[in-house]
């Protein structure tokens, strides 16, 4: 297989493809072999917690994690030269299966494994995205109850952006890139017909009704991710959170993984990668203040492509956006803080979920698996099948062992 490089990452990557699409539902690719499956997630935990010198996953170079001849499962599936092929809409989801559901078991059997809560309570007081959809909001319901019966039952209403607010989960349609940076002086309103997206969808095949549902890429087509975890903390790393605009790079991902003593091991296809920046312990509900959504740190595009080599299904970090940003860019008083992708004030977006297929979560919460130096775990992230949607509200959580 050829990873990406930057020299290999261009627009051509998202050119527009045909207009015509087969009607057939796109196929899984991975592995299929639900007998063994069971049986790998149900041995795996308690062959490995009866055991007296538990192999170490962290630590032990040795220990492999079946992908590429490893000797404890079948291969995780990869993309060819072209990608996951002309049709596909789930992208690096294509890598879930038998093999990354035994990574989670081997470290979900750990003796030592602790469970940790990943995303926040989603709530009316919580901090609210400036540029979400809409502010969540929760209509509490007095208590119901029906005449001659002796029960009653309580509810709530929900309203706001899905896709947008709380820890949040990023489907590939979420995001596109046009030919050229917009103009309002040249066009009144923004010339969405000319975007693409990943695998080549056009704006006419995504969203064919401007205010009607994706008919490709949306969030149903996530896969359940249930997968191994690695988490890198940037914070631990430099001694202090991460400030507003500052970018983690290229570098600092290898000596982030040099520092959990994970450079054997390294990131496998597949994997989910966690970001601990610091900037997620701003997060505070009820919220007093704007000050968590009015800036943040982040991935540079650099540090994007670097991860994409490594074909992990999802990135997600502790801070609002993915990528890094500022609020003088909004006025024009400064450029983005990674201006390497001309006209892309949100590089990282667009390499994640237009050139690679890789999902994005925001908001994580990693505070108490980081603060336990908990380098590798098994992540369990499930967004809702939403049809049509741009992302999903979405519970995560980590199991892993502290060091």
């Amino acid at each position: 297989m050829t990873y990406p490089t930057r020299s290999s990452v261009s627009l051509d990557r998202v050119a527009p493809r045909s207009e015509t699409l087969p009607t057939t539902s796109p196929t899984f690719s991975g592995p299929t072999r639900p007998t063994r499956l069971r049986h790998l997630a149900l041995l795996a935990p308690l062959a490995l917690a009866a055991c007296d010198g538990e192999p170490d996953p962290v630590h032990d170079p040795t220990f492999r994690h079946g992908h590429g001849g490893g000797n404890n499962g079948p291969n995780v599936p990869l993309p060819g030269p072209d990608g996951w092929g002309s049709d596909d809409e789930r992208g690096n989801g294509n890598t879930m299966g038998a093999a990354t559901l035994q990574r989670c078991a081997d470290l979900m059997g750990h003796r030592k494994a602790r469970l940790y809560e990943t995303s926040h309570e989603l709530s009316s007081t919580m901090p609210q995205a400036l540029f979400g959809d809409a502010p969540v909001d929760l209509e509490w319901l007095p208590t119901l109850g029906l005449p001659f019966v002796a029960q009653v039952a309580n509810g709530e209403i929900y309203s706001g952006g899905l896709g947008s607010q709380g820890t949040q989960f990023d489907a590939l349609g979420h995001f596109g890139v046009l030919p050229a940076p917009w103009n309002p002086y040249v066009d009144a309103t923004v010339p969405t017909a000319g975007a693409t997206y990943y695998n080549g969808f056009t704006q006419a095949q995504v969203k064919p009704a401007a205010n009607g549902p994706m008919a490709h890429l949306g969030v149903e087509n996530a896969p359940p991710i249930l997968t191994s975890a690695v988490l890198l903390d940037m914070k631990e790393l430099l001694g202090r959170g991460m400030e507003a605009g500052e970018l983690i790079d290229a570098d600092m991902i290898d000596q982030a993984l040099d520092a959990a003593g994970l450079q054997h091991r390294g990131i496998k296809p597949g994997d989910a990668v966690y970001l601990r920046t610091g900037w997620g312990e701003r997060w505070v509900d009820p919220e007093p203040s704007p000050d968590y959504y009015l800036a943040g740190p982040g991935l540079s595009y650099d540090a994007a492509v670097r991860l994409a080599e490594d074909v992990p299904v999802l990135v997600g970090l502790d801070n609002p956006f993915t990528d890094a940003f500022v609020p003088c860019e909004l006025t024009g008083e400064c450029a983005p803080p990674d201006a390497s992708v001309p006209g892309s004030p949100l590089p990282v977006h667009q390499a994640n979920l237009v050139e690679f297929g890789i999902h994005q979560i925001q908001n994580l919460d990693l505070t108490a698996a980081a603060d336990d130096d908990v380098a590798l775990g098994c992540a369990v992230v499930l967004p809702l099948r939403l049809r049509g949607a741009a992302g999903s509200p979405v519970r995560t959580v980590l199991i892993g062992r502290p060091r």
